[in-house]
């Protein structure tokens, strides 16, 4: 029973000590704990809107990124139907160049080919006439007979 009673006056001795400790425990929650599990709630808000907002941010980016890439590909593809076009029409100016070029030179072969056609009728014509006139000539000298100027021989 004395243990009880020791018990019992312990436990009177521990209650004021017990009541300092609540009282103690509950000041520190209000005044440093409180303000602290605050500042810590505010602080894990602010990094979650940050990672948030970062995210937001490099979605856009990759966004605006991507449309970037599209509007060069655009722009290389229209630049390389520029150049195709370029060239095609640089290739119809050559053929054209080169048909007028062949058409002037057939014109040309005609024209030579007429102009020698011409020299060939004239010469021609031109051997004709001096043909009748050396075969005019021959026919007098042969009947006529030996010339005295050539020596009564003919050569």
């Amino acid at each position: 029973m004395e243990t009880v009673h020791q018990l019992g006056t312990l436990f009177l001795d521990a209650v004021p000590t017990v009541l300092i400790v609540l009282l103690f425990y509950f000041f520190l929650r209000w005044s440093f704990f409180g303000p602290i599990q605050k500042a810590m709630a505010e602080r894990s808000a602010r990094i979650d809107g940050a990672r948030a907002e970062a995210a937001s941010v490099e979605a856009e980016a990759r966004k605006e990124l991507d449309a970037y890439n599209e509007a060069l590909r655009r722009a290389r593809s229209d630049i390389y139907a520029e150049q195709e076009a370029a060239r095609q029409e640089a290739l119809g100016n050559r053929a054209k160049l080169l048909k007028t070029m062949h058409t002037r030179a057939q014109e040309e072969v005609s024209a030579a080919k007429h102009r020698i056609a011409e020299e060939l009728a004239d010469a021609s014509a031109s051997i004709e006439s001096d043909t009748r006139v050396l075969a005019a000539e021959i026919a007098r000298t042969l009947l006529e007979g030996p010339s005295p100027q050539r020596g009564g021989k003919i050569q």
